[in-house]
C-alpha cells in the first residue's frame, strides 16, 4: 500500500485531505494518507491564539492571527466550488467576513468530508529525508507525562502544506536597541486595543501594514505613521494615518525618515513579510524562494522538479487562495495516484522557465491578477476540481482594487456575487469602520 504524508492541516493541508477523500469516495484506492499537524487543532493560520513567540512545547509559534481581522478581499474570490458559502451558512452573507466566520467555513467542509480522522495533532515534523527509494519522516509527539517521543516512518510521497506566513522576516535599524517602547513583528500582533492612545510606527507597505494601520486607528491609536521602503500604498487614509519614506534610524523614541522628517513614536510594528522556511526538510529537498507568484523549481507551482515525489502547496504569493489551493491539491492527488503522468524532467524545467519568463513581464497589480488567473486556469485544466466562474472572480479582483482606491475604510462594505451560485452578498448592516464586534454570532445577525 502506498503511503502519503501531508505536512500541515491548514487550508492547504485540508484541501489535500479533501481531494484524497473525494477520490476515495469515488472508489479510488488512495493508499494510506497521514497528515501531521504541529498545532492542537486544524485551520493553520486561521487559528487564533493569545500566545506569541513560542508554543506550549517551546517551538516557534505558527500562528500570526489577530483579533478583529476581517477578510481583506471578497469572500467570493476564495469560495470553494464544491462547498459554497450559501451551503455552509444556509443563506447569502456579506462579502467581507471576519476571521471566525472564515474559520467556521473552512472547517465546515473539512467536517463534511470527515478528514479529521487522517490528522495527527500536536505532531510536528522534525525531519524529512529521501534515500532514493522512500522518504523518511520523523515526527515528535508527547506522552501525557510530558516526555517527548520521536518516531520515523516511511512514505512514498510527501506533500508540504505548511504555508509560508509563519516565520517572520525581522530587519534591524539603528537605534532599535535603545528604543524605549515596544518593537514587534506583525506575527506577534494580537490586539489593536493594546495601542489605544499610542503613536504607532508601522514598517512596510503591503497588506499587513495596510490592515494593522487601519485596525489600530479604528480601535483608538493616537496616530499611525507608515514608513515604506520603495513606494507608498497611496490610499486616501483617514485622518490619523500618514505615510513617509523609509525609516533611517531611531534616537530614543524619535524616528528619523528618508525625507528628513522625524516624529516621536511609542511602539513599532514591523510588517516586513515572511520567509519560506522549512528547517524540518533536508537541504536537498528544501524549497528556497522569495515571495513571488511563481517560485522556481516547482512544476505547475506544485511539483518539486528535483524529486517529483515531493510536492508543495500554497507557496506562491496570493491573490487567489482557497480555490487555488484546491486546484493544486486535486492536481497533487492525481500525480501521487499516477492518474496524471508527469513529463520528463527537461519538459518540466522548460514549463517552469516559460511561466517564470511570463511572470518577469508582469508589472502592474492588474497584470499580477491576470497572471495568477491564468495559472489557476492552467491548474484546473489538468484536474477535475469543479469549475467555477473564474472570469467573474478576476473581474471581482479588479473591482476590489478600484474600491480600495476609492475608500480604504469603506471597500469592505461592498457586495459581490458568488462565482459558484450567482447569489449576491447582502450589504452589511453596520459599516466595517463602525463595527467593533467581529464575532461569528454578531456577523450572522446582519
Amino acid at each position: 500500500m502506498s503511503r502519503t504524508a501531508v505536512i500541515g492541516a491548514g487550508p492547504c493541508g485540508l484541501a489535500q485531505l479533501h481531494a484524497f477523500e473525494q477520490a476515495r469516495l469515488a472508489g479510488v484506492d488512495v493508499g494510506e494518507v497521514v497528515c501531521f499537524e504541529k498545532q492542537g487543532d486544524w485551520g493553520g493560520l486561521w487559528n487564533y491564539t493569545w500566545r506569541t513567540g513560542l508554543d506550549e512545547h517551546g517551538d516557534p509559534l505558527h500562528g500570526s492571527m489577530y483579533r478583529y481581522l476581517w477578510s481583506n478581499g471578497p469572500k467570493e474570490c476564495l469560495e470553494f466550488s464544491d462547498y459554497t458559502f450559501d451551503e455552509h451558512f444556509g443563506r447569502p452573507i456579506p462579502s467581507f467576513p471576519p476571521r471566525e466566520v472564515l474559520f467556521d467555513y473552512i472547517v465546515g467542509r473539512a467536517k463534511k468530508s470527515d478528514v479529521r480522522q487522517y490528522i495527527q495533532f500536536e505532531s510536528p515534523v522534525r525531519d524529512v529525508t529521501f534515500d532514493g527509494q522512500m522518504f523518511s519522516v520523523t515526527v515528535e509527539t508527547w506522552e501525557p507525562s510530558g516526555e517527548s517521543v520521536l518516531r520515523t516512518e516511511p512514505f512514498d510521497h510527501v506533500i508540504v502544506a505548511t504555508g509560508h506566513f509563519s516565520t517572520p522576516n525581522v530587519p534591524e535599524y539603528p537605534g532599535f536597541e535603545s528604543f524605549p517602547g515596544r518593537i514587534l513583528h506583525s506575527h506577534d500582533f494580537r490586539d489593536a486595543v493594546e495601542f489605544a492612545g499610542k503613536d504607532l510606527l508601522i514598517l512596510g507597505s503591503s497588506y499587513s501594514a495596510e490592515d494593522i494601520a487601519l485596525q489600530s486607528l479604528k480601535y483608538g491609536a493616537g496616530s499611525v505613521t507608515i514608513a515604506y521602503r520603495n513606494s507608498p500604498m497611496g490610499f486616501g487614509w483617514p485622518t490619523g494615518i500618514t505615510e513617509v519614506p523609509a525609516l533611517q534610524r531611531l534616537e530614543g523614541r524619535t524616528a528619523h525618515f528618508a525625507d528628513a522628517s522625524a516624529r516621536d513614536v511609542d511602539a513599532i510594528i514591523m510588517c516586513t513579510g515572511y520567509q519560506h522556511h522549512f528547517p524540518f526538510i533536508a537541504p536537498d529537498l528544501r524549497l528556497t524562494t522569495t515571495n513571488n507568484l511563481y517560485p522556481d523549481g516547482l512544476y505547475k507551482g506544485v511539483v518539486w522538479t528535483a524529486n517529483p515525489r515531493l510536492l508543495y502547496l500554497g507557496m506562491q504569493d496570493q491573490y487567489y487562495t482557497f480555490n487555488m489551493f484546491d486546484a493544486q491539491a486535486f492536481l497533487a492527488r492525481d500525480i501521487v495516484l499516477g492518474t496524471t503522468a508527469l513529463p520528463a524532467a527537461e519538459e518540466m524545467a522548460a514549463d517552469v522557465a516559460a511561466w517564470r519568463a511570463k511572470y518577469a513581464e508582469v508589472q502592474t497589480i492588474i497584470e499580477q491578477i491576470d497572471f495568477q488567473t491564468d495559472y489557476v486556469c492552467d491548474l484546473m485544466s489538468l484536474c477535475d476540481y469543479p469549475a467555477f466562474d473564474i472570469d467573474l472572480v478576476k473581474q471581482h479582483f479588479v473591482t476590489w482594487e478600484h474600491d480600495k482606491d476609492e475608500s480604504i475604510t469603506g471597500y469592505r462594505d461592498k457586495c459581490f456575487s458568488s462565482p459558484c451560485t450567482g447569489s449576491l452578498g447582502p450589504a452589511p448592516s453596520t459599516t466595517w469602520w463602525d463595527e467593533l464586534d467581529d464575532s461569528l454570532a454578531r456577523f450572522l445577525q446582519r
